[in-house]
């Protein structure tokens, strides 16, 4: 294997130490960011008002805490849902709904040729030592369980994304082919009023089709590929189909949670929404319920068996992110619910929990939009594109899985070298053929694009060096050595193709490398790419029962936690499309079953 493709260097990324340094003088931050504090609010949460007493009370409900609540109440536990937003459905309705569970029913009836053993040579070689062997192991020996249970309990049904590739398939264990899977397309007439409470998505499908995640890479190629034209007529036909049975086709992230919470209502399990989590309450060291806000006033839940917390990073509390994680940074170039604010994750600390993972993300590129930030995947893999620092110089191979790249653009950058912001170089002979966003080929950039920065456009690479700040001799040298490097076929630099996954997002027309084209068509283009993310990863440290953990390794009675609110079973890495919900699923479920075997 090609050196370039090394899984160390890809999987490796070690935190500046400032992270974790926090001193007294930082007192006032860290009453910002929500951090412990003597006594605090649980002291008189039973002095007021009951609002009810369940089994089991599962803060938010994103896909941890749906599928947490619907194993509750299938156990026989009874079980409220509270959530922040005015919406159900967390990052996870506006999510592509990615699914990485190895050896679940759906990929093996596709014949994919996946084992337990793979599965867990594969996960130890991408994780490493960042998370204990037994946690790993309760993910793979429950994630096919738990995704059986979510079909048998909901409407739920799901698709495997073939040629997915895991994101370090040349690793033992890995898959070219891909373990991911995605939900299968959902009528939201099903919810009935309830379908107006769910989350919208991230970004909008075209008016009249019906899009699935794995078709999106062939929708970029409409323009050049007789499959890219196919799929997109198929889209197109979907969505006629839907509007003459009179159906409201709901896929990705959208039928994910609306297909839990379909569940849930079948299951009578309420969800209340506009109910925000103020604390954890507690007795003699166990969590016995949780303060919330519900019509504007404080309220007592109380949970006779457990309290889950399933509430969602924090990536957008800008005191915390400021605490815990490198500069630059921010809460303006997350894609996450608005309403991730580190809740659950600070009601946690509150109650002695441990955190770990706090200095990272689920990291990505992302171009600052005026509207909200744009989460670049196919992009910046796309051949004809290279990214650049500050230098004008390359610095990364573009198509590495997304996390990686942030990571090296976070490693590298320096007062002296910046590598943040970052820019995605390309010509018109790429625009000519490429979707961008939701930007037709030849089709031109909003104006707003331009005016915030986000996008620079010039005739000549000298002048787009200008635009954008950096040298214009390097600029020149560094296209030309990409574009040399393109025509052979071979990033002797950076190893852009090395790896079967650098090629899921690419032009298969082009030859010898679908990943890697000159540039050579005026105008060109400068892209600014900013470290964004899907959320934080970091948070309340569980165990392989989904139990949050004290700073001595014990356990808090009563205290579970699943998804961002979690440390990420992942560590600090990513093994493939879906590994986000997939984990926070799956540890929903975990707990969902321990509490109920707590008899």
């Amino acid at each position: 294997m090609s050196t370039h493709a090394d899984p160390v260097r890809r999987t490796s990324f070690s935190a500046p130490s400032r992270r974790r340094v926090i001193g007294a003088a930082g007192a006032g931050l860290a009453l910002a960011g929500g951090l412990p504090y003597p006594d605090g609010p649980h002291a008189d949460a039973a002095d007021l008002p009951l609002l009810g007493t369940y089994d089991v009370v599962v803060i938010g409900s994103g896909a941890a805490g749906m599928t947490a609540a619907l194993t509750a109440a299938k156990q026989g536990l009874t079980c409220v849902v509270v959530e922040k937003a005015a919406t159900f459905g967390g990052s996870a309705a506006r999510s592509g709904a990615g699914i990485w569970i190895p050896n679940n029913s759906v990929i093996l009836a596709a014949g994919v040729p996946d084992t337990p053993a793979k599965a867990a040579t594969y996960l130890a070689a991408v994780v490493g030592d960042d998370v204990p062997v037994d946690r790993q192991m309760a993910f793979l020996g429950h994630g096919p369980a738990m995704l059986s249970f979510v079909m048998a309990n909901s409407p739920l049904r799901f698709r495997w994304m073939e040629g997915y590739s895991d994101y370090y398939p040349e690793l033992p264990g890995g898959l070219a082919q891909g373990r991911s899977i995605e939900p299968d397309q959902l009528d939201g007439n099903i919810l009935g009023a309830e379908l107006a409470r769910l989350n919208p998505s991230y970004m909008t499908v075209p008016a009249g089709m019906v899009v699935f995640s794995a078709d999106y890479k062939w929708l970029v190629l409409s323009a050049v590929s007789a499959k890219g034209l196919a799929v997109a007529t198929q889209c197109l036909a979907r969505g006629t189909k839907a509007a003459l049975l009179g159906q409201k086709p709901l896929t990705m992230g959208q039928s994910l949670a609306a297909g839990l919470r379909a569940g849930l209502l079948t299951a009578d399990v309420p969800v209340w929404l506009n109910t925000p989590l103020t604390d954890l309450h507690r007795e003699n060291g166990a969590v016995t319920g949780a303060v919330v806000t519900r019509n504007g006033a404080p309220g007592l839940l109380r949970a006779r068996r457990g309290v889950i917390v399933g509430s969602g990073g924090f990536e957008h509390n800008a005191a915390m992110r400021e605490r815990y994680q490198e500069q630059p940074i921010g809460t303006q170039w997350t894609v996450g619910a608005k309403e991730n604010t580190g809740d659950g994750i600070r009601a946690g600390e509150r109650a002695g929990a441990a955190l770990e993972l706090m200095d990272d993300a689920w990291w990505g590129p992302a171009i600052p939009l005026p509207d909200q930030p744009y989460f670049c995947l196919a992009e910046r893999t796309l051949p004809g594109g290279l990214l650049v620092n500050a230098a004008g110089a390359r610095f990364v191979n573009e198509a590495a899985p997304y996390s990686d790249v942030v990571h090296t653009m976070y490693d590298r950058d320096t007062p002296n070298a910046p590598h943040i912001p970052a820019w995605l170089i390309v010509d018109q002979n790429y625009r000519n053929r490429y979707l961008f966003k939701d930007v037709a080929p030849t089709f031109v950039f909003p104006d707003s694009w331009y005016e915030s920065g986000a996008v620079h456009k010039a005739w000549t690479l000298d002048s787009l060096a200008v635009s954008i700040g950096v040298p214009a001799a390097a600029l020149r040298t560094t296209v030309d050595r990409f574009n040399s490097l393109a025509r052979s076929g071979d990033d002797t630099d950076f190893g852009r193709g090395d790896s079967a996954y650098d090629h899921y997002y690419t032009d298969p027309s082009v030859r010898p490398n679908s990943g890697l084209a000159p540039l050579w068509l005026a105008p060109y283009y400068a892209f600014r790419i900013v470290p964004g993310d899907l959320g934080t990863k970091g948070g309340l440290l569980t165990d392989a029962r989904a139990r949050v953990l004290r700073p001595d390794g014990s356990v808090i009675p009563g205290l579970y936690a699943a998804g961002n609110a979690s440390a990420a079973v992942m560590g600090r890495s990513y093994a493939g499309a879906g590994s986000t919900i997939g984990p926070a699923m799956t540890f929903g479920y975990i707990a969902a079953r321990d509490i109920a075997a707590q008899r």
